[in-house]
Parts: C-alpha cells; structure tokens; sequence
C-alpha cells in the first residue's frame, strides 16, 4: 500500500508496508486446572482441598512440566443472609516443555476430578529464528509493492530511505482443546481428543520508504 509519495530534497519517495508470515509446529502447551472443595467451616474446606491435591502435586514434579503459579482461594457461601459453608479453590497454570508428557498429564489431571481443566494452549518456546525469517518475508513483501508502484509510475526503485518495525505477533491455529468439568464417573480419554501440536503462525510488519528513480 503507497501511503505517500511526494518530491523530499529533491528525490521523490514511495512508501510501502510488508507484511511476513512464518509457521512453526508449537513445541511447548500450557494448561490450566482448578480444584474445588466445600466444607462446613475454612478448616474443613482447606483440609479436604489440602488431601485433594496431595494426588496432584506428585504429577507436577515430572520432567518437563513447570507450575507457573499456583493460587489458593477461600471464601465462604451464602444462601441469603445466613453463611452456609465455605468453598475453597487451588488453581494451577502449568508449563509443558515435553510434549511427549502430555496426554498422559492431562489424562492424570482429569483422573483427579477437578472442577475445570482448560487447554493445552500452543506456544513456540523460542521464537528468535522464526521472526527473522518472518522480518525477511516482510522486506521482501515491501520491496514487492514498491517495485509495483515504480513501475506503474514509469520509475525505477532506488535505495531504501527509512524502514520502521510494524507489529508483530505469534499466535496458533484453533484447534482442539480439552475442556473437562470434572463429572464424577466420567474418564476423559485423552487418545480420542487428538492433542496434537498446533501451528504457530509469526507474523511480523514493517513500513519502507524507497526512493524514485527516473
């Protein structure tokens, strides 16, 4: 797209914007969990939500899974003006860097009967390479339509002028997702959902300024 054009010191200008597009297969998830339990009293509530994840924590301790944040929830229910027990919640974020982990994690995780389990969100564990690949295609992009408009003008493209970064963003494809709401009795089989690693599309933007040659 030429945004302006115009005569600057002498040297007429076309600008253009590119944009670069790059797939990698996501190499890391995370996933989300949440573990309720209800109690008479605080006391009774924490202690049945402390034995409740007593099972849990040993799945967290494998190779290749990091517990990002753990947060703990207490508060008491009430059925108008009158307390009526307490509830109390422990939610994880976890990592996963091994992906070979993770049907079996989640199918762990869903054993243990949570209130909500959520994921995996796909995610690239280092993106350095696939931007500059993706700042590349920008260039080239850019350079494309600057030699479009040139041409149409009855120019030729000159030296690049100025070139600033646009944004840039990494995001999956939709996919399948598990979302389990920890109905007793229910095994959630993990083979059936197809968990596989989604594409991660990078995608980066810049805005060129070239010269106008006669």
């Amino acid at each position: 797209m030429i945004r302006c054009a115009g005569w600057l010191g002498g040297v007429a200008e076309v600008v253009t914007k590119g944009t670069g597009k790059v797939e990698r297969t996501a190499d890391r998830a995370e996933v989300q969990v949440n573990f309720e339990t209800s109690g008479a009293t605080r006391t009774e509530a924490v202690d049945l939500l402390t034995r409740r994840v007593a099972s849990v924590e040993p799945l967290l301790a494998r190779p290749g899974v990091e517990v990002r944040s753990r947060r703990l929830n207490v508060h008491d229910n009430w059925d108008g003006k009158r307390r009526s027990g307490t509830r109390a919640a422990q939610s994880y974020a976890l990592r996963v860097d091994d992906l070979d982990q993770l049907d079996d994690l989640l199918g762990a995780l869903a054993a243990a009967e949570p209130a909500w389990l959520n994921g995996p969100s796909w995610q690239l564990a280092a993106d350095a390479e696939a931007v500059r690949e993706a700042q590349k295609e920008a260039v080239l992009d850019a350079r494309r339509r600057a030699e479009g408009y040139a041409e149409a003008l009855g120019a030729r493209l000159g030296t690049l002028l100025r070139l600033a970064d646009g944004d840039s963003e990494a995001y999956a494809m939709e996919g399948i997702q598990a979302a389990y709401g920890g109905a007793p009795g229910t095994p959630l089989r993990m083979d059936q959902l197809n968990l596989e690693a989604q594409q991660i599309t990078v995608t980066v933007r810049c805005t060129a300024t070239w010269s106008l040659l006669d």
